[in-house]
């Protein structure tokens, strides 16, 4: 597992990516909500002392385990699936930090639970994300997340849990000296990408590989957004399409873990902005139930684009923060049904409205689910009067 050293890099990592995707400077008597699962308790525990040291105020949530989160679905009455315990709303209204610390225990434990009743619950809490989102807009709250390695995830990807450590201490550069400095260099790398691709007059994005051939409307007020701390790692660019106009086949060839479902093979096919056949090699079943969650899970919320000469990540890791994340040989593109990201706005975030999201087509939905493509593949940005310009081919960026 971590040394002690690693495990203050990590949290040294995560403090900075906090920052660094706040618009506003943290200040003392901010308050961060620190949310864990069991096995991560140590990472807890360090990053607990780090925000105190701040002179922040740290608030502290552990997960429940694998075993409560199966009894609660199993036993849960439909207003037990909707309780909120009370303070929490308060609460969210008040944070200005957000971090999760993500260490599964099982990912297979509810692949015998309703998939409904798991929406359920989950449209249940949207409420809170949207209170997030809100703030977030406003420049008063950040968040970010990581992963922390456990048997059951180096099992599920057919590692060792000595190689699968490895595997994260080297994708979020734990080796290095100074890995802050690392993620900052990256941070400006890609900032440089990103204002090229912006500057860019471009109406849609043409996604072409052996199985892929899929339209996307880039949208009005739309920009490409990514590697800004809110997860670590990240390397991916991505930004949040109109919603209307995709149109075409996409196919996920990495596998996927969603709410105690494994699913592999995954291929949608979209037409007027909807998902109008799905079907999957494992798993078809539960795809659609997704698929059916509410009025904004047929569509598209975001579309995302690694760099191979980012990424560290070469592997399937049975979880969707790396493997959306994957670079290999030929990096990936990944979308995700469902919600879409307010901060892709180009412009001022309290002019986004629910009507003018309605209005631009950004997609609402308690759905956020990423579903990435590793083939060698051609990504072309559509100008005005049609004109096309690749801008992504065998895994890299074309600038």
């Amino acid at each position: 597992m971590f040394s002690e050293l690693q495990l203050t890099r990590y949290a040294e990592v995560l403090l900075w990516g906090l920052g660094v995707a706040r618009r506003q400077r943290f200040r003392p008597r901010d308050v961060i909500l620190l949310r864990f699962d069991p096995p991560a308790v140590r990472l807890a525990e360090i990053l607990y002392r780090c925000i105190l040291e701040k002179g922040m105020h740290p608030v502290i949530r552990m997960n429940p385990t694998a075993a409560m989160e199966q009894s609660f679905f199993q036993c849960a009455t439909d207003p037990q699936l909707l309780f909120t315990s009370p303070g929490e709303e308060p609460l969210y209204r008040q944070l200005n930090g957000s971090i999760f610390l993500h260490a599964p225990e099982s990912l297979t434990h509810l692949s015998g639970v309703d998939p409904k009743k798991i929406g359920r619950a989950a449209a249940g809490k949207k409420f809170l994300r949207d209170i997030m989102t809100e703030r977030e807009s406003s420049g008063r709250l950040s968040w970010t997340l990581c992963l922390f390695p456990t048997e059951e995830l180096a099992r599920q990807a057919g590692l060792s849990l000595q190689e699968y450590t490895r595997q994260v201490v080297r994708a979020c550069f734990l080796n290095r000296v100074d890995p802050v400095e690392h993620w900052q260099q990256l941070y400006l790398r890609a900032r440089s990408m990103k204002q090229r691709l912006n500057r860019m007059k471009t109406t849609g994005y043409r996604v072409e590989s052996e199985n892929i051939d899929l339209y996307i409307s880039a949208g009005e007020k739309r920009k490409w957004v990514g590697i800004s701390g809110r997860n670590i790692p990240s390397f991916e660019l991505f930004t949040s399409p109109d919603w209307r106009q995709t149109r075409g086949v996409f196919y996920a060839d990495q596998p996927s873990f969603r709410s105690g479902n494994f699913v592999k093979g995954i291929r949608l096919e979209f037409s007027r902005g909807r998902v109008v056949k799905a079907s999957a090699d494992r798993g078809e079943e539960f795809v659609r139930s997704q698929i059916r969650l509410d009025n904004g899970a047929d569509k598209i919320g975001e579309f995302s684009l690694t760099d191979r000469r980012f990424s560290r990540i070469g592997r399937f890791m049975a979880n969707t923060l790396y493997d959306e994340n994957f670079g290999g040989r030929y990096g990936n593109c990944h979308v995700a049904l469902g919600s879409s990201y307010e901060n892709t706005y180009r412009g001022r975030q309290a002019d986004l409205t629910p009507q003018r999201k309605r209005e631009l087509g950004f997609n609402d939905s308690a759905l956020h689910w990423d579903l990435v493509n590793t083939e060698k593949k051609r990504v072309q940005a559509i100008g005005p009067g049609g004109r096309a310009r690749t801008i992504y081919e065998n895994g890299e960026f074309l600038f």
